[in-house]
């Protein structure tokens, strides 16, 4: 078996030695080499060939998104950003899976050999997972949708997502127009990620794109990103319904968990709702899709050709809760049709593969 050659890009020494005995640990993965700067990493990638990069942006006297920018434009390949968990690392991060990176993890905050321990393991498998991901570096503009004239009372779009959503996201809700009905999202990100990532959507929808950080009263042409840190559910008490947060304990690994929320609109809106399963590692979210299913909802997988990773939504898949796979760029025309109170499709509207 072939490994998976890995070149390391930092400029810290300590660092470089951390991610390379880490990555040295597991038998399917050879370091080739490391590198400290861009220039550095240009002249390694040429002769060793690495099938993944590990790339620090933050590192200082370097520009590491114009690096990983053209990096992505020249010579495409899987790149894991190791990145600083803070609410100022967050902004960078978002950008450069922006530009094409694959994925990020965060920088142990203590030294406790648990801590390393859980950043080696995650490590590796992220550098496992990118060596076989799809490269989506060739993006062109997002059309927007023209608004529906009238859209169906109580509707509610729920949507769960992680390796690869963060972009799958900005492009699904991108094109969305007023008046729409309410969305709500679950996307693996950590606690000082989600604030960040919420506004970025903000500036770049027509909907209003808030982080639930408290119960909210939920409305329509709003988007409602779960914290990193607590679960999402929908409630409806009377005739409102409410965006709710619970700090429960982690579900298949995970906090917030896909299958809490599609499970908790299964049970609140049934029949009302659309499930949509985005690119993900694992199987966060099958289950609760199924719940939706079971109670006539609407449910839509992204397809493996333009999925990062074909995970989430493989499983849901095979699980049988899947009633329609469909390519990223044909999720919101779909979302759009579905959600008019005249049906047909809408006009207008023109995509280029991505």
């Amino acid at each position: 078996m072939q490994k998976i050659k890995v070149l390391v890009v930092d400029d810290s020494v300590l660092m470089r030695k951390i991610l390379m005995t880490l990555l040295h640990s597991d038998s399917e993965i050879d370091v080739v080499g490391s590198a400290v700067d861009p220039f550095d990493a240009r002249e390694k990638i040429k002769k060793l060939q690495p099938d993944v990069l590990t790339l620090d942006v933050e590192m200082p006297g370097m520009n590491g998104l114009s690096f990983l920018d053209n990096l992505m434009r020249l010579r495409p390949m899987p790149v894991v950003m190791v990145s600083t968990l803070t609410s100022k690392g967050a902004p960078v991060t978002l950008k450069a899976l922006e530009l094409g990176a694959f994925d990020f993890i965060a920088k142990p905050t203590d030294n406790s050999a648990q801590s390393f321990g859980y950043f080696g393991d995650e490590l590796c498998a992220k550098v496992k997972l990118a060596s076989n991901a799809n490269l989506r570096v060739m993006k062109t503009p997002v059309i927007a949708l023209p608004a529906s004239q009238e859209i169906q009372a109580e509707r509610l779009i729920a949507i769960g997502a992680s390796t690869g959503g963060t972009e799958a996201l900005r492009e699904l809700l991108t094109p969305l127009a007023p008046p729409f009905p309410p969305v709500v999202v679950t996307q693996h990100i950590p606690k000082n990620f989600s604030g960040a990532f919420a506004k970025r959507l903000n500036d770049n929808c027509r909907l209003t794109v808030i982080e639930v950080t408290s119960e909210q009263i939920i409305e329509p042409n709003h988007v409602y990103i779960a914290p990193g840190d607590c679960h999402l559910k929908v409630h409806k008490s009377g005739r409102r319904y409410t965006c709710q947060l619970f700090d429960g304990p982690a579900v298949n690994r995970h906090k917030p968990s896909v299958d809490v929320l599609f499970d908790s609109v299964a049970t609140t809106y049934g029949a009302k709702a659309i499930g949509v399963m985005l690119t993900g590692m694992g199987k966060d979210g099958a289950e609760g899709l199924l719940s939706m299913r079971q109670t006539d909802a609407v449910t839509i997988a992204q397809d493996e050709a333009s999925s990062v990773v074909w995970g989430m939504p493989g499983a849901a898949v095979q699980l049988g809760a899947v009633m329609d796979i469909l390519s990223l760029p044909l999720i919101a025309p779909k979302l759009a049709a579905l959600v008019q109170k005249k049906t047909g499709k809408a006009k207008g509207v023109a995509y280029d593969s991505i």
